[in-house]
């Protein structure tokens, strides 16, 4: 019974920063992302605007443009958000950023804010990827829950 807690100890677990739906990395139709160009993960498809931390961890980057941000989480996953596709093009103005660089967070913290309406209305994809930029850290990357999800879920294990 104890190696069965000591190996769970050692998976590390990432939740859905946003409420909406859970889909596989392959099906973002954006082919950065749906080939793991930059690292493997999820995609989720949010229902409001609002993203928190997906684990506790520090803010290592936030683009200028606010379209994304990484973080690494305290046991060492490094994390790429990237709310929307081609959302960098908006240069800044549907986000507002809770967040600097530098900056301790713990899951469930609110990050950014996205007007999800006018990133549509810019015929804008709000497909948000949500990547493991260091994937051969881990032996196993393995998606928790696919459809409705809310932010805090657990979506994302690493082994």
């Amino acid at each position: 019974m104890l190696g069965f807690f000591k190996n769970k100890s050692k998976e590390k677990v990432i939740c859905s920063p946003c409420n909406g739906r859970v889909v596989p990395i392959t099906e973002v139709p954006d082919p950065t992302f749906s080939e793991k160009i930059l690292g493997d993960g999820v995609a989720v498809i949010p229902s409001e605007g609002r993203f928190y931390a997906p684990a506790d961890g520090e803010v290592t980057a936030v683009f200028d443009t606010l379209h994304a941000f990484t973080m690494t989480t305290t046991q060492g996953v490094e994390l790429l958000l990237h709310i929307g596709l081609d959302t960098v093009m908006l240069k800044g103005d549907p986000f507002t950023s809770h967040i600097s660089v530098g900056d301790q967070v713990k899951k469930g913290d609110l990050l950014m804010e996205a007007d999800l309406e006018q990133i549509k209305a810019a015929d804008l994809n709000t497909i948000t990827p949500v990547l493991i930029g260091n994937t051969a850290d881990y032996s196993e990357i393995k998606m928790l829950k696919e459809g409705d999800v809310s932010a805090g879920d657990e979506i994302l294990s690493l082994a």
